[in-house]
């Protein structure tokens, strides 16, 4: 038989039951799909999470406060122990080399009244170098200034969401009063907003001078993080690495497991991040493959009952004349055709579902020609290892007694 007669006869006999193969194909198409879309909302996911981390900053390494206590004792919350001082900082700036930029954080959850309305949100006490270390921009007024800091001025800038949640009236927030903690406090400047959620929002929170922070809010002269930047990628390790024997040394702590403090270095953070949602997707991709296996299992169990259906074609097929390998090549085409025209049916219907949901706001999915590949790459896999069985049971009929099956 040529190829042609192949195909011709592969053609009608999936034709001869369009309901059966439909409904076999429908298992190949729902896993191609599945796979496609699932693979391509966890690759959407991990960079999102990286985006979200990189706008935080740039060769960013975080110093909070607190870390284990000697042995038996409790553990104190990074960020919730009073160990870093003004001093640590500036020690910090003056000697830790390969620095392009620093800045003291005081922060507090407080609630803020202004003009009738109020919001529970958080405030940032810090330095005019916090735009440049954390990348935020003002997009109405301006950030204040080092005159600011050290006359613990009350002046304030707002997040995007803070402006939506007091000045929701749409009058103009540069110049506004706010009250924080029974001080009132002058809007100078709202921030370019950046999206997210949760406590951590960039957009929901007040950003005040770190000294009038501590006067009027925290009462103290600790700091609640210090963040430095890099001067370059390649130098984040070393500047971490420094900073820590640096702080072990002014704190006179000779055991570094010991450390009344921690440092958190941006690239560590996406590498953790990028390995959680790497699993996270592989994960779904392996759940949304089980289909796959079931759409392999529906393929062999039509195409026994074909075999068991056709059992006289192939007893006269053999009887003038077709060899073995004409019967199996038949068998085994037909399942391929049948996980073929599924998988790029599935392809087409998992690039729709990933289209979807970016199109809704959902997730910025993004489907990898590696994902699309494999996919199809498997379902022909199935193609030819759950035709096979059934193919080969076809191609090995005695034909008198296929011909004598009723």
């Amino acid at each position: 038989m040529t190829i042609r007669d192949i195909l011709h006869e592969t053609y009608g006999a999936l034709a001869a039951n369009k309901v059966r193969t439909g409904l076999t194909m429908l298992g190949i198409i729902i896993g191609i799909s599945s796979v496609i879309a699932m693979v391509a909302i966890g690759n959407g996911a991990q960079s999102s999470i990286q985006s979200s981390i990189q706008s935080i900053g740039s060769n960013l390494v975080i110093i909070t406060p607190g870390a284990q206590k000697s042995f038996g004792g409790p553990s104190q919350g990074r960020g919730s122990a009073q160990t870093l001082t003004v001093d640590d900082g500036k020690a910090v700036q003056s000697q830790v080399s390969s620095i392009s930029g620093i800045a003291f954080d005081v922060t507090a959850r407080e609630q803020v009244v202004a003009a009738g309305t109020n919001t529970n949100t958080t405030i940032t006490g810090t330095t005019p170098s916090y735009t440049t270390v954390r990348n935020v921009q003002v997009s109405d007024g301006a950030f204040f200034a080092d005159s600011d800091v050290a006359t613990s001025n009350k002046v304030a800038v707002i997040g995007p969401t803070v402006v939506t949640d007091l000045f929701s009236d749409g009058s103009e927030p540069v110049g506004q009063q706010i009250r924080v903690n029974g001080a009132i406090y002058t809007v100078i400047g709202v921030t370019v907003s950046k999206g997210g959620s949760g406590f951590n929002n960039a957009d929901d929170s007040i950003y005040i001078p770190y000294t009038t922070a501590q006067h009027y809010l925290t009462g103290n002269q600790y700091l609640s993080e210090i963040d430095v930047s890099a001067a370059t990628a390649a130098d984040t390790t070393q500047v971490q690495n420094d900073i820590t024997t640096l702080l072990l040394a002014r704190h006179n702590i000779s055991d570094p497991t010991k450390a009344d403090f921690s440092t958190l270095n941006q690239s560590d953070i996406i590498a953790t991040a990028s390995s959680v949602t790497g699993t996270f997707t592989i994960l779904l991709g392996a759940v949304a493959g089980i289909s796959l296996l079931v759409g392999g299992i529906g393929i062999m169990n039509m195409m026994l009952t074909t075999v068991t259906e056709r059992t006289r074609e192939i007893g006269l097929r053999k009887a003038i004349g077709a060899k073995k390998s004409d019967i199996n090549t038949q068998f085994l085409i037909e399942a391929i055709m049948l996980t073929v025209v599924g998988g790029i049916i599935g392809v087409i219907l998992g690039w729709g579902i990933s289209f979807l949901v970016t199109k809704l706001g959902i997730i910025q999915s993004t489907v990898s020609m590696s994902s699309v590949l494999l996919a199809f790459g498997v379902s022909a896999l199935i193609g030819i290892v759950f035709g096979y069985y059934p193919a080969r049971r076809a191609a090995n009929l005695n034909p008198i007694d296929a011909l004598r099956f009723e």
